[in-house]
């Protein structure tokens, strides 16, 4: 989502409040050759700023969180959704149509601690030529299948898109069945995860969708009048681990300067569990836009992603948080 962008100093001066020292840069991976870019940015450790704004739900508590500080011409910036790669990476996507990867640097303690090898990549239209124009590249979902397949969303020109494997992205995508609605242009298929069988979407103004290659269900009907900036809307979505719905995370903004974000669970009837974060003003906020969720121990480890969108008044923010 692009249109929160004009935020004031006042948020700015807040929110900074939460960074702690540079991490310094990290650890680079030398030259490849295999379709991927190495990406250099500087790392500071985020914290959850002042009293009274971030609220955490009984079981769940803050596990670290990082501020990605990128050049301004780099592709990591803009990043819309996340998700875990199962060998202790993360892969994300931007609304311009870069994939970054990179390597989750963890603690003694399991606490999120930094970021290793990124490297980035330009996503591919089906007739293998990189995306170059905005309009194919606005990538807003991503996911990972049961065997191993990227899978991402795009609005503007909606489409959801099979790149493959991540070892072998293929530069043909591959189109998979999306739902038979009229999305407006920037409010398209912001969520995209996987099901037993398929894949389900949440549409940014609402509307929620269970796809099979052969057909799309309406699980939540899109309303009448869309969910407006000032209302609740899913950003990100992931499977829960344990296999009983998913991980959702939605945004609010309210002008000048009230922009929120909260985790949810979602079941597979579309209803949305009681509140596990809220993050507000005094405390750490921008504008979340990705989730992932993975087992580690007795707890689930939620990681949240937020969009800058190129914009030096806003963050690349990634903060973990571990429900047990």
């Amino acid at each position: 989502m692009k249109r929160i962008r004009r935020l004031t100093a006042v948020w700015a001066a807040l929110t900074l409040t939460a960074c702690a020292a540079s991490l310094g840069p990290p650890q680079p991976y030398p030259l490849v050759t295999d379709g991927w870019t190495p990406a250099a940015v500087q790392l500071r450790s985020v914290g959850l700023g002042l009293p009274g704004g971030v609220v955490l739900a009984s079981g769940v508590t803050y596990a670290g969180g990082l501020a990605v500080i990128a050049d301004p011409t780099s592709p990591v910036h803009s990043l819309s959704d996340l998700k875990l790669t199962g060998d202790g990476g993360v892969v994300m996507v931007s609304d311009f149509g870069d994939l970054v990867i990179a390597d989750l640097r963890l603690d003694g303690q399991g606490r999120l601690v930094g970021l290793d090898h990124l490297r980035t990549r330009r996503l591919t239209l089906q007739n293998g030529q990189p995306i170059a124009d905005k309009r194919d590249g606005d990538a807003e979902g991503l996911a990972l299948t049961p065997h191993g397949d990227l899978l991402v969303s795009f609005e503007r020109n909606h489409r959801l898109w099979n790149y493959g494997p991540l070892s072998a992205i293929r530069p043909d995508p591959q189109a998979l069945r999306i739902p038979d609605f009229d999305f407006a242009e920037n409010d398209g298929m912001e969520a995209v995860s996987i099901t037993a069988d398929g894949w389900r979407i949440a549409g940014e103004a609402g509307g929620l969708w269970d796809c099979t290659p052969a057909r799309c269900v309406v699980v939540t009907s899109p309303p009448q009048t869309p969910v407006p900036l000032s209302g609740w809307r899913i950003t990100g979505m992931d499977r829960d681990p344990s296999g009983d719905g998913w991980f959702v995370v939605e945004r609010r903004y309210r002008a000048p300067i009230d922009l929120r974000a909260r985790i949810r669970r979602l079941s597979l009837d579309g209803s949305l569990g009681p509140v596990l974060v809220e993050l507000k003003l005094p405390g750490t906020t921008d504008n979340f836009e990705g989730v992932a969720a993975e087992r580690r121990g007795d707890a689930t480890r939620l990681y949240i992603l937020s969009d800058d969108n190129f914009n030096p008044m806003q963050r690349t923010l990634l903060l973990a948080f571990d429900l047990r």
